[in-house]
């Protein structure tokens, strides 16, 4: 690709970034214009018609979960004396700044009952964590703010900072008007505070979450580092197994431990069973033996045995740090057949930067890379480009119970991105990736991931 390509898609990108930006409601003039702060709402009077008080403001319902990109006001709680009552929302004439106003001076008061998506704004999200998704980054709603739209009162922004807590908790003569520059779209954002009357938490995929979906899964890690334990067990239920999982890979060892001890135990063994073994294998031994072995029994039969054979080998060794062999080709084999074979492992492409050609008796003849295999004829058979390959020396491998640190000298001299482990007789057991070697020789660096050709 050209600069001059280049330049122009990545122009176009963020041109369509800001159209989309732009049509965000607190981007309209007439919304931000009448942006209504939840915070100063709330205690506020509710009065009818005749501007006689029938209530205060107590907390305002809005249905969170639905096909609405902005959530609904569905109703208010109202404090009558002692009492708190529900106002349906159809009896909202208008929501202003200190007060609401009501279409009618007959008012139907009910008692409150929860409905599938419904949040209580105040209690369930002000000051409570979601994620900002165009940032980013874990955060907190220091305010929230209301406003018409479409014939309706809806939910449309989210304020973070910290002038707007201080005016909060300060004297009430601080609490100035908000200043709408400061307020993030609620298309934005990605709370956690959606429940339902009976089950688990209702969830519908929001652009917002469709744009967690779009993460890099070192990102989500941050972000699943960040959040506290509820938050971050609903975000793994919004996620795909898969990219959880990948998510769980890029995690600070510590705290994934927290994460899957903290997790229900059917939920932590798919998380592990959808990680990398090498990944799923360090994951394990940092728990306790009853804690990897209830992880484990949840687990599929073969996948469980895997990791188990796995865990025999030492930590610090190359076979505790081996992903298994996702990919052996046979000489006779073309290669068009082995990239076929390649193809329907795209899951795993950070785990394949070679492939390793064995004999019918299972002992290894070489390890092909795939570079090898992109610039070779489909026609070409795997032995003839093992042949060619020769000329640069043997395949570069080690032993499962090689140290690390060996393990890494040998990878520098032979200029390889990984090696292969072999048992006694010269069989596959596994590979040891660069980066592997990195994490686990540099464990005060973090984790490292560095991308690997094809990724």
């Amino acid at each position: 690709m050209s600069a001059t390509t280049l330049l122009m898609s990545t122009t176009a990108r963020l041109r369509g970034r800001r159209v989309h930006l732009e049509r965000r409601a607190t981007a309209t003039r007439s919304v931000r214009s009448s942006l209504v702060s939840l915070a100063g709402l709330i205690g506020g009077p509710v009065v009818h018609q005749a501007g006689q008080e029938v209530g205060r403001v107590a907390d305002v319902v809005a249905r969170l979960s639905g096909p609405e990109p902005y959530p609904p006001v569905t109703g208010l709680i109202l404090r009558i004396g002692r009492r708190r009552a529900f106002l349906p929302a159809d009896a909202l004439d208008t929501v202003h700044a200190d007060h609401v106003r009501l279409r009618t001076a007959r008012v139907d008061l009910r008692d409150f009952a929860r409905r599938p998506g419904e949040v209580l704004l105040a209690r369930d999200v002000l000051d409570h964590q979601l994620v900002d998704v165009d940032g980013v980054q874990v955060t907190r709603a220091a305010d929230l703010y209301l406003a018409p739209l479409v014939g309706r009162v809806v939910l449309v922004g989210v304020d973070v900072s910290l002038p707007t807590l201080l005016r909060r908790i300060g004297p009430r003569r601080w609490q100035a008007r908000p200043t709408p520059e400061r307020v993030l779209d609620w298309q934005a954002v990605a709370p956690f505070a959606e429940q339902a009357v009976d089950g688990p938490p209702e969830v519908r995929l929001r652009d917002s979450r469709a744009a967690l979906h779009r993460m890099r899964p070192a990102d989500l890690a941050d972000i699943l580092e960040d959040l506290g334990r509820a938050e971050r067990q609903q975000l793994l239920g919004w996620l795909e197994p898969g990219q959880a999982a990948d998510a769980l890979e890029e995690m600070e060892p510590a705290e994934l431990e927290n994460l899957l001890r903290e997790a229900q135990p059917e939920h932590a063994a798919r998380l592990v069973d959808e990680m990398e073994p090498d990944e799923a294998t360090d994951a394990l031994r940092d728990l306790t033996a009853d804690e990897r072995e209830n992880l484990l029994a949840r687990m599929p039969a073969g996948e469980a045995a895997e990791l188990r054979r796995l865990l025999t080998h030492q930590e610090g060794t190359a076979g505790g740090a081996m992903t298994t062999l996702p990919l052996t080709a046979r000489p006779g084999q073309t290669i068009a057949h082995v990239r076929a074979e390649l193809a329907t492992l795209a899951e795993h492409r950070t785990e394949i930067d070679a492939v390793a050609v064995v004999e019918d008796t299972g002992l290894l003849a070489g390890d092909l890379p795939l570079f090898d295999l992109a610039v070779a004829e489909e026609t070409t058979l795997v032995a003839d480009l093992l042949a060619w390959r020769t000329q640069f020396g043997p395949p570069c491998t080690v032993g499962p119970d090689t140290p690390l640190d060996e393990a890494a000298d040998r990878l520098v001299a032979a200029r390889a991105s990984s090696l292969l482990v072999v048992d006694d007789e010269d069989r596959p057991l596994g590979r040891v990736l660069a980066d592997d070697l990195l994490d686990a020789l540099l464990p005060e660096r973090g984790r490292l991931h560095f991308r690997r050709f094809l990724q």
